[in-house]
């Protein structure tokens, strides 16, 4: 009986050390990205033309600025992962584009992020997301979290009371909490369009370093 008894609690312990190291493995698996590595934005009326008002010579919206910077918190180059989605959620477009420290690119929404869709449809507005990764290949559909990119974007608003007339201001991509699930996804419908588009839907990195 005592035999009986010992045998069961080693087994009980046994099972206990294995559900620790499971659980911790589980824990370490999940642990979620460093802070201060996913910025977000929007943009509007990319490419847009609406009539114009009957006296004033307005049409064409004036096209939207991205500028990327790397502040050197890493301490080396790293890589903006950019991911241009639409109003319902698709990843439209996505490419990767090397920082040097103190470096700055400048990239154009119409030609740089909206001009080369995955999926048919004119893209106007939607949302920009960009990971700031590590590593010396910058790859969007393999993102190494790391901080810590610096960005800012100017917006185009169309005035309600003149048709046609647009006006610009500008806002910093804003600092938003990059979850495990969150990047996993990312990567995932990048790695999609990288492997099965046929050259759609990657973005272009306009001017700037490298």
């Amino acid at each position: 009986m005592n035999r009986a008894r010992i045998s069961r609690l080693l087994s009980l312990t046994a099972l206990s050390v294995l559900g620790v190291v499971l659980s911790s493995s589980i824990i370490w698996a999940q642990t979620p990205p460093p802070a201060d590595t996913l910025k977000v934005n929007y943009f509007s009326n990319a490419g847009q033309i609406l009539p114009q008002a009957v006296d004033a010579p307005y049409g064409v919206a004036p096209d939207a600025t991205v500028y990327v910077s790397n502040p050197g918190t890493s301490g080396g180059n790293i890589c903006a992962m950019i991911y241009v989605l639409d109003p319902f959620q698709e990843l439209r477009e996505c490419c990767g584009c090397g920082l040097s420290p103190d470096a700055l690119r400048t990239l154009s929404v119409n030609r740089d992020l909206t001009s080369n869709s995955n999926t048919p449809g004119a893209l106007t507005t939607g949302t920009l997301k960009i990971v700031s990764s590590a590593g010396a290949t910058c790859n969007p559909a393999k993102p190494k979290p790391t901080p810590a990119i610096r960005a800012w974007g100017t917006h185009i608003q169309s005035v309600s009371t003149v048709p046609g007339l647009f006006i610009t201001t500008e806002t910093d991509f804003q600092d938003a909490t990059l979850s495990t699930a969150e990047v996993t996804k990312l990567a995932s419908l990048c790695g999609s369009i990288l492997t099965n588009s046929s050259g759609y839907g990657l973005c272009s990195c306009g001017s700037g370093d490298q």
